[in-house]
Order: structure tokens, then C-alpha cells, then sequence
């Protein structure tokens, strides 16, 4: 019976000292800790979200007259694939933004589109349209625009975005948030820039980060959420202690078995 008593006080010391080892403070893990005492200016502008490389956008041309406007849409019919050199199932993937950043249009042929917003190619394409066809409606959508996360949050991954706006702190919702574990102020965010491989440390304990050139995602971007120093002390630790207390607990299993035979 005593030695059953041990082996119990043995177990519930091996919770204790694995839950000790894993404790944090708010200080760890609050977001915004300085928010009452800053004051935070008025965002003066919008974000737009800026054309790519590798892009794919989904370009609609309409109007009044649907006659007229159906030339400058790729088509899953036979004759309006092939007349632009597609085959059907590119003609549903829209139009690729190639290395040069052009995009091949029907009737209007080569566009170079990298580097605008889709606003302002909106606007570009119903003035070229608007010179043949009258009245004409373009809308346009970013097929591939991801984010993908990575490190301490509930659900890395890659995430499709349906609008062209996202900032961080949404994309670490739709990744589920962070863990608590995971490191507040060391959070890395990868973005290709002109070709070149960037990256932006950004502290979420700090409120700056919501008036920073980074707020907001562009697409394709990663973002990297490391494991606190808590969180690797942690580990090593408790794969220390769980070891030596496992291999305790063995030897008091094997003791009591001998001594209840």
C-alpha cells in the first residue's frame, strides 16, 4: 500500500514539475501592450493591392450589347479558344501575368499590366475597349491571391483570399490564431519584391505594427511565427524530466511487483 502511495506522489510530482516548467505571463502573450498610451494617427490611405508576376486574373468584359463585348472574353467554346491559341481548360484559369508582366488580351493583344492596381487596369481596359464598343464593363478578380502560414499557430497553411485586402492579423485568424507558445515580437513576414526575396520582423506586442507599410499582405506573401524562447526551453526540459521521471516511475513499478509477490 506504501509503495502504491509513492508510485501516486511520484506521477502527480512529474504533472507539477511539467506544468511548471510551461508556465507564461501575460506580458508573453498579450497583443498591443502599449495601446492605451500611444495614440494612433488617422490612415490617410487605402491599400490596393499591386500586380504581379505569376498573377492570375479573371478578366469579364460586358455591356449593353453583348454582341460586341463577347470578343474580348475568353470562352469555352471551340471557336473563341482556339481563335487566341487556348484550350479550354486554360480559358477558366484566366490570364497569366507572364515573366515579362504581360498579359495576352483578345483583340487588344499584348498588355503590360505589372505594377498596377486593379483600379487602374479597370480603367485602362474600358478606355481601349470604350473606343470600339460603347459603354463597356470591366470587372476584374485576383484568382491566386494566398498567403501562406507557417511555425505556432493552430492551422499552418496556405490560405486562398477572396478579395485583394488582408492584413496580418486576419491572416493569422484564418490560420487560427497564434499558439500560445509562439513568439509575439519575432515574427517574420517573406514577400518577393521586385524579384529579390525580402523579409520585415513584426512585433505584435507593439501597436505600431498597425500604422506599418507591412499592416497589410500582398499576395503570395509568408508569414513565420517562431517558437517563444519559453517554448524551446520548454521542450528540452520537459523531455529532461519526463525521462528521468518515466524511468523513476519504471523502477517503482518493478520494485512493488517484487515486493507483492
Amino acid at each position: 500500500m506504501i509503495m502504491k502511495k509513492i508510485l501516486v506522489h511520484l506521477i502527480l510530482a512529474a504533472s507539477a514539475a511539467a506544468m511548471a516548467v510551461g508556465c507564461t505571463t501575460s506580458k508573453e502573450i498579450l497583443y498591443f501592450q502599449d495601446i492605451d498610451e500611444v495614440q494612433l494617427k488617422e490612415l490617410t490611405t487605402e491599400y490596393e493591392a499591386i500586380i504581379k508576376k505569376d498573377d492570375r486574373l479573371s478578366i469579364i468584359v460586358s455591356g449593353p450589347d453583348k454582341t460586341v463585348t463577347s470578343p474580348y472574353n475568353l470562352t469555352l467554346s471551340e471557336s473563341s479558344t482556339s481563335s487566341y491559341g487556348l484550350n479550354p481548360e486554360q480559358s477558366t484559369l484566366g490570364y497569366l501575368v507572364d515573366p515579362d508582366g504581360n498579359i495576352d488580351f483578345p483583340i487588344l493583344g499584348k498588355i503590360h499590366v505589372e505594377g498596377m492596381t486593379r483600379n487602374q487596369l479597370v480603367n485602362y481596359l474600358t478606355a481601349e475597349i470604350g473606343k470600339d464598343v460603347k459603354d463597356p464593363i470591366v470587372y476584374i478578380a485576383f484568382k491566386n491571391y494566398k498567403i501562406t502560414v507557417l511555425g505556432e499557430v493552430r492551422s499552418p497553411g496556405t490560405y486562398t483570399i477572396d478579395s485583394e485586402k488582408i492584413n496580418i492579423l486576419q491572416a493569422l485568424g484564418r490560420a487560427g490564431d497564434l499558439n500560445l507558445t509562439a513568439q509575439r515580437e519575432g515574427i517574420l513576414l517573406l514577400r518577393e519584391v521586385n524579384g529579390k526575396q525580402e523579409h520585415y520582423t513584426i512585433n505584435l506586442k507593439n501597436s505600431d505594427i498597425l500604422q506599418s507599410p507591412y499592416f497589410y499582405l500582398q499576395q503570395n506573401d509568408v508569414i513565420y511565427v517562431p517558437p517563444s524562447a519559453t517554448r524551446v526551453a520548454t521542450a528540452t526540459t520537459a523531455t529532461g524530466i519526463w525521462s528521468t521521471v518515466l524511468s523513476s516511475i519504471t523502477t517503482a513499478i518493478a520494485v512493488i511487483s517484487l515486493l507483492t509477490r
